[in-house]
């Protein structure tokens, strides 16, 4: 538990899929297509990673001025790229900012996440895709956050942080009880995990209940 962190350091898809990083096997089919890919970054993506931004969730009428007028406010931008669709030139709803300096893209990841841009809510984090480690997109099963609807929830990022695993210890006089509660977190993991397919997001909930009860 010493090295637990909310935020994944290395992308490993399996504990991506997991809300608390323990499963043990795929829960959904796009788990399993993550695992198996082997994924490198976008050949036409460039500039320092580490002075970029992922920004999402935009408004699809949001233009590359209207992001420009409002990230600029953090600093200078060297760089910034609106994903369109290569067909139809339409928005993806999501971009890439580069700034200049540090300073400018950790104040702008810290005070423009969740702003409104055009009447939608914005995600603002680091640029994941080059800077960490194993890094699977969402189009391959893998990324971080995702609807609800989906029923493919993403976790160890900052939109969707793992929640702390359960430990439960066993101790002089404990035992039997320790034994039993064991036993019955497990049969509980099996049933809600044993079987893959889309998972919506009250079995997310129901589990973490169980859990806080335990």
């Amino acid at each position: 538990m010493v090295d637990w962190s909310p935020i994944a350091k290395v992308y490993d898809p399996l504990k991506a899929g997991s809300i608390d990083g323990t499963d043990v096997e795929p829960h959904d089919r796009a788990v399993w297509r993550a695992m198996g890919a082997r994924y490198k970054p976008n050949k036409g993506v460039h500039g320092d990673p580490l002075l970029t931004l992922f920004v999402a969730r935009l408004n699809p009428q949001t233009t590359e001025d209207k992001l420009h007028d409002v990230f600029s406010k953090y600093g200078d931008i060297k760089e910034l790229r609106l994903v369109r669709d290569i067909v139809t030139g339409f928005s993806k709803r999501y971009a890439f900012i580069e700034y200049k300096d540090e300073r400018s893209v950790v104040r702008a990841r810290r005070d423009a996440n969740k702003l409104v841009v055009d009447q939608h809510e914005v995600f603002v984090d680091f640029e994941q895709e080059r800077t960490l480690k194993g890094w699977v997109p969402r189009r391959l099963g893998g990324g971080q956050g995702g609807k609800k609807e989906s029923g493919q929830l993403r976790f160890g990022g900052r939109d969707r942080p793992f929640r702390k695993p359960i430990h439960l210890g066993v101790g002089p006089g404990q035992e039997r009880g320790g034994g039993r509660r064991d036993r019955d977190r497990d049969r509980h993991r099996e049933a809600e995990w044993g079987s893959r397919g889309r998972r919506d997001e009250r079995r997310y909930d129901d589990r973490s209940r169980h859990q806080d009860r335990r």
